[in-house]
């Protein structure tokens, strides 16, 4: 018995809903990237892209646990000298709650071409209205 391989034109993806508020940014985004990888699935092949699409709602709404709100720091270089730049998880949280699930989510994706696909697919919203309704997505519970 041979071993089954999935293959990109046979992969059907489906649209998942996943609600992040009063849930911990990290859980969302590891069942974000678990469902954009495609792991959740009986017929994953790693070196296949056979992930789904995901639509986080209520990003605004997700919490991080402990002190990482005034500890945690978002930082980026511009590749100049003294070139770092560096943004609090409180401001990034009160400013733009897209983006800080997106890097949770980027970061938690391989860095290849792979996960680079996989990041096209995903949806944030800081609020409960979405603009996918008529791909019909559902739930996800797990």
């Amino acid at each position: 018995m041979s071993t089954y391989m999935a293959k990109k034109e046979t992969v059907e993806r489906k649209w998942y809903i996943i609600d992040a508020a009063g849930k911990p940014l990290g859980k969302t985004a590891v069942t974000a990237a678990t469902i954009l990888r495609g792991k959740h699935r009986p017929e994953y092949t790693p070196h296949v892209d056979c992930g789904e699409f995901v639509i986080i709602i209520n990003a605004s709404k997700a919490v991080l646990t402990g002190n990482k709100l005034n500890q945690k720091y978002y930082r980026r270089h511009t590749g100049w000298i003294g070139g770092l730049k560096e943004v609090s998880y409180k401001q990034l949280m009160a400013t733009k709650p897209e983006l800080a699930m997106q890097l949770a989510v980027k970061g938690m994706l391989p860095h290849n071409s792979i996960g680079a696909k996989a990041i096209t697919r995903l949806k944030i919203y800081a609020g409960e209205n979405h603009n996918q309704a008529a791909q019909k997505p559902v739930p996800y519970e797990g």
